[in-house]
């Protein structure tokens, strides 16, 4: 299957699911950071111009609900479709206060384009501080949640962090510190590990994530453990130490990243979802600037069983 790239245009942050319904769903970051819009098609090129768009979820008027909604996933557990995603009470993007924290919608309806939106609340985490890209996974009889944090006794703008879940908002027991954005990729502009996605392969878990500004410079790397593996143990987890996938002026892709996993349409292909810009940031802060459109192509796996993404393709 060849992919129309950019398959949405103006999409940071995607996430495309596909359900046993034969939908794929689409969810990302609204350019106006204020709704949360879901949409859904048959096939992947067909959500650029499908008429299924629904907005499920407004910002509030006021409060730490209110603005600069981020990065929602859509997922489905036990039978209940949850939307995870970052808000703020404060419309300045960069702020030294870092309002972010994260939270969780539920439907309970089999279809998520009808029933109503349950606002579950913030998950909480080990602090108050600004926090963001919350993503799941299951294994075994688990629930896991991954996502990106400020450490105040850490420098950078965030770490990413791993605890198991009690129900699909609230969080149990210990907290993993992940990774830290150590390495000179991930320190460009800005230090950040951000934007977990899981996928499950080869008796791996294998955690995606981003690094960098989110300019030219954003990147991705790879985070992964055994499945056999306490996941909670930090000595069970290993991470590249070089980019896997990153900026290509052959292709006129940059800062790819902020990504997750979906399946082809025949079911035989693993597909890499990202946004990438089509030009490096002229002037100004790049969040600002809403040419990240989203991409999807398909990748390769190795002899060491973890994923070979390549370069982004041109569109």
């Amino acid at each position: 299957m060849t992919y129309s790239n950019p398959v949405v245009i103006n999409r940071a942050d995607p996430w495309i699911y596909k359900h046993v319904d034969g939908y794929y769903y689409f969810i990302a970051t609204h350019p106006d950071y204020q709704v949360i819009e879901l949409r859904r098609a048959k096939k992947i090129n067909e959500l650029k111009q499908t008429k299924e768009i629904k907005i499920i979820w407004y910002a509030h008027d006021s409060g730490n609900e209110s603005q600069l909604i981020w990065a929602p996933e859509l997922h489905f557990i036990a039978n209940k479709w949850y939307v995870y995603f970052a808000a703020s009470d404060d419309p300045i993007i960069r702020d030294a206060d870092h309002h972010h924290r994260m939270f969780v919608l539920e439907n309970t309806d089999t279809d998520p384009f009808k029933g109503e939106w349950a606002d579950r609340g913030q998950i909480k985490t080990h602090q108050e501080s600004f926090s963001l890209d919350g993503t799941v996974f299951q294994l075994k009889n688990d629930l896991y949640y991954c996502w990106a944090q400020s450490e105040p006794t850490i420098p950078g703008n965030s770490n990413l962090y791993l605890a198991k879940m009690s129900n699909p908002w609230t969080l149990k027991g210990k907290i993993l510190t992940l990774s830290m954005p150590t390495l000179p990729w991930e320190c460009k502009g800005f230090m950040v590990n951000e934007g977990p996605a899981a996928i499950i392969r080869n008796g791996k878990v294998i955690l995606s994530y981003s690094a960098s500004a989110t300019d030219e410079n954003y990147a991705m790397g790879l985070i992964w453990a055994n499945t056999s593996d306490d996941l909670l143990d930090g000595y069970s987890w290993h991470k590249s130490d070089l980019p896997v996938f990153k900026s290509s002026e052959a292709s006129h892709q940059f800062g790819p990243g902020h990504n997750s996993f979906t399946i082809s349409e025949d079911g035989t292909t693993d597909l890499l979802v990202y946004h990438a810009r089509p030009e490096k940031n002229q002037s100004g802060d790049p969040l600002a600037n809403p040419n990240r459109h989203t991409r999807v192509q398909a990748f390769d796996w190795g002899e060491d069983g973890l994923p070979i993404f390549g370069e982004p393709v041109k569109d």
